[in-house]
């Protein structure tokens, strides 16, 4: 469950370690984003020299959460920490080239087939 200002790891090597959400692109009034969901997010630590700097306003999908998400079939899944990937803001295709870490399968069933193409694990 992510809110207003939580700051979520990126997980990407866009050159941004931590953004912070400012704004949950889901529907009027929703307080909370979940995994799949498309946020607006400000880089709070960044690399230098890279595609994302400081203090840039970017669009990302969650693609972990530490609160538990129930799955269909009656499974919980849930994780160490809370990520995001850094989309394009029209294409909504993933800006980075790689992407570390676990992803679970939700996220190529809301329709991000590029981010679980490039993911090391789908879980």
């Amino acid at each position: 469950m992510i809110q207003l200002r939580s700051m979520l790891k990126v997980t990407d090597n866009t050159g941004a370690k931590m953004l912070q959400c400012i704004h949950i692109m889901v529907g009027f009034h929703h307080k909370s984003g979940q995994i799949g969901d498309i946020i607006v997010g400000v880089v709070k630590e960044a690399e230098p020299r890279r595609i994302v700097k400081k203090h840039e306003v970017v669009r990302a999908v969650i693609v972990r959460q530490r609160k538990a998400l129930r799955r269909a079939d009656g499974s919980y899944i849930r994780f160490d920490d809370n990520a995001c990937v850094i989309l394009e803001a029209k294409t909504k295709e993933p800006k980075g080239g790689r992407i570390s870490g676990p992803i679970p399968k939700e996220i190529k069933e809301k329709g991000f087939d590029k981010i679980a193409s490039l993911a090391e694990e789908i879980i």
